[in-house]
């Protein structure tokens, strides 16, 4: 067809009438409630890794999470960033730890609740089940991650707080939970199995701090950390001198390091134990108050304490599978 005045303006006149719908359907499904189109992901952020992946795990496909502290970072000594400040006060949901883990940050949090849905997700354990804390006798021992048996009811929590904010969703938070939960189980049958095969003799954990309170009671571990609870606790040299005698008098070959506190304390111990005689090596690096590198099995909880139970085990005389629980951990983990 050859275009002529009139053709051309026909063709505008059809096209215009044709950009209107579009511009007015276009306009139709940007103004829709988000419940008639896709609903949004659930905005979570939570404060340690620890936390990320339980909210991760429960709520699946429906949550969009973003984690405050990432591996090697230190919850006891972390101050909010400017950009995390902004990332809670844009969140569905805030979930930290509490029980003075973040003590750096726990009035930020409570001026934060008046504001936004932000939950202590341990606060909620039941008191006879925690460790005194060995600075504050009002407070407790915050490192309950470290055996799943306890870690199991923190989950729970996580579940309830994303429920309570999502409740449309708590069906799909159950289901996941549950699976969640039963890898947990598994978690816990396989710490039982290698760690039950240390020599009672060997049972001595010795690390940069005293993380590890929680995971000695559970599987029968006399645990002596450097530092007290907190990382911010000074190791002084009467504490070192101790722990070298105890390490000279009592045999003790391996002792651990941690991911997210120097090694130089560790260190410290090893060279005593020389001076004397001794010879005490590194059983390997653990993972204390910060998961492995994201996207990585050990940047997951149950990668975390597989690592964990694995290394410990391996490193002071039972049998242990090369790569861990499920075969994930990496070569360069142990």
């Amino acid at each position: 067809m050859w275009l002529n005045a009139n053709n051309i303006a026909a063709l505008l006149k059809c096209v215009g009438r044709h950009f209107k719908v579009v511009a007015l359907v276009a306009f139709s499904i940007l103004t829709l409630p988000a419940a008639a189109t896709a609903e949004a992901k659930l905005k979570v952020v939570a404060t340690t890794g620890m936390i990320a992946d339980a909210a991760r795990q429960v709520g699946g496909d429906t949550v969009e999470v973003k984690a405050l502290m990432g591996p090697g970072v230190d919850p006891h000594a972390y101050r909010q960033t400017r950009s995390d400040i902004v990332a809670m006060t844009r969140a569905d949901l805030v979930l930290w730890h509490g029980l003075y883990l973040e003590a750096q940050m726990e009035e930020f949090f409570h001026d934060l609740a008046r504001k936004r849905t932000v939950v202590a997700v341990a606060e909620g354990l039941s008191k006879d089940r925690l460790l005194g804390h060995d600075e504050y006798a009002d407070k407790f021992d915050p490192h309950v991650w470290m055996t799943p048996a306890l870690w199991k009811d923190v989950v729970a929590e996580v579940q309830k707080a994303l429920s309570d904010v999502r409740p449309e969703q708590a069906d799909v938070f159950a289901a996941n939970a549950a699976a969640h939960m039963a890898e947990l189980d598994q978690l816990i049958s396989y710490g039982e199995e290698v760690l039950t095969q240390v020599p009672a003799s060997n049972r001595v954990l010795v690390t940069a701090h005293d993380a590890f309170g929680y995971f000695g009671g559970e599987y029968g571990f006399e645990v002596m950390g450097i530092q007290g609870i907190s990382t911010q606790s000074e190791a002084g040299l009467n504490r070192i001198s101790t722990l070298v005698d105890m390490l000279v008098e009592r045999q003790v070959s391996a002792v651990f390091v941690e991911s997210s506190v120097s090694d130089r304390s560790v260190r410290a111990l090893i060279e005593g134990a020389a001076a004397q005689g001794h010879e005490v090596r590194i059983g390997g690096e653990l993972f204390s108050d910060a998961m492995g590198e994201e996207g990585t099995y050990e940047g997951t909880y149950v990668g975390m304490l597989d690592h964990n139970i694995t290394t410990i085990a391996g490193a002071l005389g039972a049998e242990v599978p090369t790569k861990g629980m499920s075969g994930r951990l990496s070569a360069a983990g142990l």
